[in-house]
């Protein structure tokens, strides 16, 4: 089964300088990108079943990334 990455530079390529300067400058950006990093692992291993989980966690996580992921875009575009 092939695994499709959502780490924020895959989702949002053209974006990636601008990921990388709001990481250096803004701390709560920071915080919430690693936070959106670590979801992101932490469904990767549900998917692959190393670490396996009800389909309603997996899916509960999913919806927490996809939450954050938004925000952070939101965060991005201003």
């Amino acid at each position: 089964m092939s695994i499709e990455h959502h780490d924020l530079v895959h989702e949002f390529p053209e974006l990636r300088e601008r990921i990388h300067e709001k990481k250096m400058t803004d701390a709560h950006f920071a915080r919430l990108f690693n936070e959106y990093h670590d979801l992101t692992k932490d469904v990767e291993r549900m998917e692959t079943e190393i670490e396996p989980v009800t389909t309603q966690t997996e899916e509960e996580y999913k919806l927490k990334r996809v939450n954050l992921k938004d925000k952070l875009y939101r965060m991005l575009m201003n």
